[in-house]
């Protein structure tokens, strides 16, 4: 379980209640929405002098394909502040590749995530496989157009899946994601799923609510869950 946070707050919230993977970003500014590297590097830290050494990433902000050059400056500087991995947005379009090939050719452990709300470019997929990232994504753009699930066909998802997890690259999956999701996500098996509005007080800019943290988690792991929880 992947949980976006935006502060040292939630981030020790989100570890403390049951979060495998802490992602970092913000939620206000899109999809992708990048946090000012201070803040990155004080929720790094803050995580570490608590004793929490769970994976972090963080997002750059949400970059056009032909802004080459601020992407990777952005990489540099999420990547000098201590995280574990450093998320990518990869729109569809022939730019998108010269991303991934500068990107693979970083000093940094960048994950490429997909933009899926007008579906994944099969051929992309397969060259960033062919590279050497860590781990691929799939996300969505339009958190008030639906789930990822509304975006894609599942069948698209499972290929996705099986065509990353085949490269030896771990793979997932993001994207308005919520607990009636759990069950197409087991089926699916990604080595880690993202949420975020799922585990807030209500839409996805406000607070995170324990409660429902907590509750994802047991339901992603196995656990009897209350479905009011949802």
């Amino acid at each position: 379980m992947l949980v976006s946070v935006r502060s040292v707050d939630e981030a020790l919230i989100a570890a403390r209640g049951g979060a495998d993977f802490i992602d970092l970003k913000e939620p206000s500014d899109g999809a992708l929405g990048g946090l000012p590297v201070a803040t990155i590097g004080a929720i790094v830290s803050a995580l570490r002098a608590h004793g929490i050494g769970l994976p972090v990433s963080a997002t750059i902000g949400d970059l056009p394909m032909h802004a080459l050059g601020g992407i990777l400056a952005q990489v540099d500087a999420v990547g000098a502040c201590g995280v574990d991995y450093v998320k990518v947005g990869i729109e569809r379009g022939t730019e998108a590749f010269a991303v991934l090939d500068a990107l693979s050719a970083c000093d940094w452990p960048v994950v490429p995530v997909f933009v899926a709300d007008h579906g994944i470019d099969a051929a992309l997929v397969a060259h960033a496989c062919t590279l050497g990232f860590p781990a691929l994504m799939a996300d969505t753009a339009d958190k008030l157009a639906g789930s990822l699930f509304d975006a894609l066909p599942t069948a698209d998802l499972r290929a996705f899946v099986g065509r990353v997890r085949a490269s030896g690259r771990l793979v997932g999956l993001a994207g308005a994601l919520r607990m009636a999701h759990v069950p197409l996500l087991q089926s699916l098996a990604p080595d880690f799923a993202g949420f975020r509005s799922a585990v807030c007080v209500a839409d996805r800019k406000t607070a995170l609510c324990p409660e429902r943290l907590a509750a994802l988690a047991a339901s992603l792991h196995g656990e009897a869950v209350e479905p009011a929880a949802a």
